[in-house]
């Protein structure tokens, strides 16, 4: 287990320290491993390939070394708990990435992960966010993520019914905590549903502005969008438009079935995924590979991105009750329209993104300032594609590279934290 931390509504200093005993036990798991027999003809149209599978196994028993690998992450991501209180469900150890920039003028901004991701999602953007720049070419960001609940090193929920504003609750309270009063938010995956979230309920006072790499959506009505319904019509006819469509179509029917189990019997699965790592390591390993455009993913970083949900505080089961959670609110798994944010909202286009659709859709989910469309990338952006999300965080809150005398379209949305020096403004 990792250092632990006494109950305290203070910041906490936090390293990860896993155990010997557990990396021993893992090691005995890995010996122990029993895998099935393979078609000869299928690669990956029945879910993840022998040969990986052996391969990573190997490696993870007798090549990986967690000691560098956790040594790594504790140099490079300034962590902390701290307890938080969340309505109804009491006070929870949270466990958090803080690293504030050397300008005092720089932008806070929340980064939010979700699944199968954890704060190690954060750190290949977090040395660009917090770089200054002299000429004023890109503003610079004080940078605060968290571990979502159940994950990495955070407390677990002990009762049910933990929704998307329970999350949102906790990035709200948090960046108050450190003394961020107003902020932005970046966000993928289950990130994004709880920024929005945030966006809805916090929207204004606090929050200012969100930015997110799965902007999502579902096709724009006549009646709450007249003009992006219309559009919507011609869209697909358009050959990026009906490629999105049809990548969407294509996903819902066949990569999904991960999201129904653990939507709708989380425990079930949570067994086997807690008790083999083998099990893990593939559940995690097939959608690290199938979200991806064609990212050149090395065995280690694989086997860190596992690492950090068996070594996790509350084990692997605890990060999949999200799905059932939100799915079984009232507000649904994609988060209520009856009030959509009215702050800037910025959107990222990965083409390999598998959550996403054509624009129209998300051209509806809120008051969406600034766009930028990529021609690679998947659905880790931050891991696949830091310089370009980074870039994009830059040009929607910066200036320059929008022309002489205009602006990023969210610029200046933090009082007296624009990312520049005061004297440069």
């Amino acid at each position: 287990m990792s250092q632990t931390t006494s109950a305290s509504n203070t910041e906490t200093p936090f390293k990860i320290s896993v155990l010997d005993s557990q990396l021993d036990l893992l090691r005995k798991k890995l010996d122990l491993v029993t895998f099935p027999d393979e078609l000869e003809d299928v690669e990956w149209r029945y879910g993840v390939p022998l040969a990986d599978m052996k391969r990573l196994v190997a490696r993870w028993k007798d090549g990986f070394d967690w000691r560098a690998e956790e040594k790594k992450l504790n140099e490079e991501l300034p962590q902390f708990t701290r307890d938080i209180e969340v309505m109804e469900h009491g006070r929870l150890n949270i466990h958090y990435v803080h690293k504030r920039s050397t300008l005092e003028t720089a932008i806070p901004l929340l980064f939010v992960h979700g699944w199968p991701s954890s704060i190690t999602d954060v750190q290949k953007i977090l040395p660009l966010l917090v770089q200054t720049s002299e000429n004023g070419d890109f503003p610079s960001f004080h940078v605060v993520a968290f571990s979502l609940p159940g994950y990495g090193f955070s407390e677990a929920p002990k009762k049910s019914g933990f929704a998307a504003k329970h999350y949102a609750e906790i990035g709200n309270k948090l960046m108050l905590a450190l003394g961020y009063d107003e902020y932005v938010t970046q966000a993928g995956d289950w990130g994004r549903l709880i920024t929005y979230t945030m966006a809805q309920i916090y929207g204004g006072k606090h929050l200012k502005a969100w930015h997110t790499n799965m902007p999502g959506g579902t096709p724009p009505n006549f009646t709450s969008h007249p003009i992006l319904y219309v559009q919507s019509l011609f869209e697909p006819f358009t050959a990026a438009g009906k490629a999105e469509r049809e990548r969407r179509i294509k996903f819902d029917r066949e990569g999904r079935g991960y999201f129904a189990q653990q939507a709708s019997q989380p425990q079930t699965l949570g067994y086997s995924l807690s008790d083999s790592p083998v099990g893990l390591l593939a559940w995690i390993y097939e959608k690290l590979i199938t979200w991806t455009d064609a990212y050149p993913w090395t065995d280690d970083e694989v086997l860190t991105w596992v690492s950090m949900y068996y070594f996790s505080r509350a084990g692997p089961a605890a990060s999949l009750r999200i799905y059932y959670e939100v799915t079984h609110s009232p507000d649904g798994p994609t988060g209520s329209a009856k009030n959509p944010p009215r702050i800037p909202m910025g959107a990222s286009y990965f083409p390999k993104e598998p959550g996403n659709g054509p624009k129209s859709w998300s051209r509806a989910v809120g008051n969406l300032v600034f766009e930028s469309e990529h021609d690679s990338g998947g659905h880790f952006a931050a891991h696949e594609k830091p310089d370009e999300l980074v870039d994009d965080l830059r040009n929607m809150f910066g200036r320059k590279k929008w022309g002489k005398g205009k602006h990023g379209p969210a610029f200046g949305v933090v009082s007296g934290s624009n990312g520049f020096q005061p004297e440069s403004t």
